[in-house]
């Protein structure tokens, strides 16, 4: 059987063998992830695509139960892709809104920056 086992599968996603079995226990993949006659897992690029998609909405902040959904929606096939947008698309305003809040941060610590280089540059230089 072809595929990666866990371990390498986990060091091409940068992710822990744990958290791949989380993903797979909690309902979180689009398919049982196929095995060896050993019984080890064998992942399969798409396989390691799906993930790397749900690591991204986790990522961003989507929440473990909205990843489910998404999943859930997506093993059920054509017909749901209104809910599929509208889930993806509520997501994508909630991270714009943690976007420009941080950027409002980032801007004020700037603010502070540029406050102590002017009082830095306009200090004289001791003799």
């Amino acid at each position: 059987m072809t595929g990666l086992t866990i371990s390498d599968a986990a060091a091409r996603l940068g992710l822990t063998a744990d958290t791949l079995r989380y993903y797979e226990k909690d309902d979180l993949l689009l398919r049982a992830v196929p095995r060896s006659s050993s019984g080890h897992r064998r992942y399969e690029q798409a396989d390691l695509s799906w993930i790397e998609l749900i690591t991204r909405l986790r990522a961003t902040g989507m929440p473990i139960r909205d990843v489910r959904r998404y999943a859930a929606l997506v093993r059920a096939g054509d017909g749901n892709e209104t809910e599929r947008l509208a889930l993806l698309q509520a997501h994508r305003a909630e991270v714009l809104r943690q976007l420009a809040e941080v950027q409002s941060h980032l801007a004020a610590v700037d603010y502070k920056i540029g406050f102590y280089e002017e009082i830095l540059r306009s200090a004289p230089v001791p003799a």
